[in-house]
């Protein structure tokens, strides 16, 4: 059985799993969004004293506090126990635009010249990933919910507001990754 769980899975079966949860969201009368959770959060930590934003009944969003301690876990165990020996498997031509951006092929999940130590304490490094954090809460406070909130249980639900806001994060994302990172880097 860990063998199974260890190999990489079809593209499908998250597809399959996602369509699964979000069955089961509907049937309980409940919307998914992880960026909810802060809101809960703050508003169980008292916020809503100060800020009438936070000022909600935050147990009854215990079940998705619950789905994100979850999904936290689920990464740990998945990542300390069933990752497997094979190399990170990137594309050549992911490999060629980053090398044009002046960042080298990842050994492990994710680039070091954007995500390690020494980045994160340099000027250019820090500055990205401030206002990258800002533009994402802002973003998602902004349009109502995340790309998880909009894009699978607003998209399922045919919210309009949804597909204009999943429009948007598309368009976001094609300017960011063709104007703005070759600026940045």
């Amino acid at each position: 059985m860990l063998e199974l769980l260890r190999q990489p899975w079809p593209w499908y079966t998250s597809g399959a799993v996602i369509a699964f949860v979000m069955v089961l969201l509907l049937f309980f009368g409940k919307s998914f969004g992880f960026s909810a959770n802060l809101r809960t959060i703050c508003s169980a930590c008292g916020a809503g004293k100060r800020v009438k934003f936070f000022d909600f009944d935050w147990r009854s969003q215990t079940w998705n506090l619950l789905f994100l301690v979850g999904a936290v876990i689920g990464g740990f165990i998945s990542a300390e126990f069933l990752a497997g020996d094979a190399p990170l498997q990137i594309s050549q031509a992911t490999i060629q635009d980053l090398r044009e951006l002046g960042i080298s092929a990842p050994d492990d999940l994710q680039p070091e010249e954007i995500f390690g130590l020494q980045a994160l304490f340099s000027v250019r490094g820090f500055l990205v990933l401030l206002l990258g954090g800002f533009a994402i809460g802002f973003g998602a406070r902004y349009a109502g919910g995340c790309t998880s909130g909009h894009a699978i249980s607003g998209l399922s639900n045919l919210q309009l507001p949804s597909l204009i806001a999943v429009i948007g994060f598309f368009i976001g994302g094609l300017i960011t990754t063709f104007v703005l990172l070759p600026l940045i880097f």
